[in-house]
């Protein structure tokens, strides 16, 4: 996830740009309390035709770029920060915002499952490499026998982590394993690592006390960890990557959505664009599939989820 799919609420420092007083001053609670608390204050749906809330679970400016764009079109887009990945999609779900972008299709497809709901993909936000951290090694050779590696502990980044540390010569996973692979999963250790499983968004504070750690690229970017210090890292272009391809979400029922339209073809825009960029580090990679291809894209990842041939 970019955000990825969804982050701490710690900014880069040395990014050097200004904060976004509108998105800082929505603190954790707030979102945590957003499934029940917002609605009640939004007044009347009339006067909220044209008010898009969009969740998101990061730091990144490109989303204040794309509310200032969309006022020129007449829409009021209002972006709404989360710091906990299971949150944005739960107040889709209820309505309390209108569409999400945090989430990349294998977190999506575990969460429609996990919780009953019908949450699609309007269009592609960008993909971008996860990575393998160290503030003990230099390279992958130097890794001692025995190293604990800390790597998010939820199902779909969890099997990414361990996808990404056999691609890195480090484990061996069970032939057929799929997207959601688990300590169950490997096949071989040769270094006999230990795993630490944590949060995503807390995957960066355990690099003191671990000798490496699988780290989200917006974790990562919003810890102030540069990509070009990954021990290894994906390739965002390979075709084994697209099922990390982050997203913008809806309610199935409104994926038809006009002014959401609008607010996609704004996402696309060069200005977006240039931000997404910059505030990624330049790791960024948008990849321009239809709303078809993400859904026909989702099914093979939920028929992988759900044990399908």
């Amino acid at each position: 996830m970019h955000h990825t799919a969804p982050h701490p609420a710690a900014r880069r420092p040395e990014s050097g740009r200004p904060a976004a007083p509108r998105r800082r001053a929505l603190l954790a609670t707030a979102a945590a309390t957003a499934l029940t608390l917002l609605v009640a204050g939004c007044g009347t749906a009339g006067s909220q035709a044209h008010r898009i809330r969009v969740g998101v679970s990061d730091d990144s400016t490109e989303w204040d770029v794309l509310a200032e764009e969309a006022k020129k079109q007449g829409l009021d887009v209002e972006v709404v920060p989360f710091d906990d990945y299971s949150l944005p999609n739960k107040a889709l779900a209820a309505g309390d915002i209108e569409l999400n972008a945090f989430q990349h299709l294998v977190f999506l497809a575990q969460s429609n499952t996990e919780n009953g709901t019908d949450i699609v993909p309007l269009a592609p936000t960008s993909v971008v490499p996860m990575g393998l951290y160290s503030k003990k090694a230099k390279r992958l050779a130097d890794l001692p026998d025995g190293a604990r590696i800390a790597h998010p502990n939820d199902p779909a980044n969890e099997g990414r982590a361990l996808r990404l540390l056999a691609r890195a010569k480090l484990i061996e996973l069970k032939k057929g394993t799929g997207l959601y692979a688990t300590a169950d999963d490997i096949a071989a250790n040769p270094h006999h690592l230990r795993f630490t499983p944590v949060n995503a968004q807390q995957t960066p504070r355990l690099l003191a006390d671990v000798d490496a750690a699988v780290i989200n690229d917006g974790v990562a970017s919003l810890s102030g960890i540069r990509a070009q210090t990954a021990l290894f890292k994906d390739d965002p272009r390979s075709p084994d990557i697209r099922p990390y391809l982050n997203v913008i979400a809806a309610r199935a029922k409104d994926r038809d959505n006009p002014d959401y339209a609008k607010v996609v073809k704004l996402y696309a825009s060069k200005p977006v664009q240039d931000e997404a960029r910059r505030t990624s580090n330049g790791t960024a990679v948008h990849l321009n599939l239809s709303a078809a291809e993400l859904a026909a894209e989702l099914a093979r990842v939920d028929r992988q989820l759900k044990g399908a041939s």
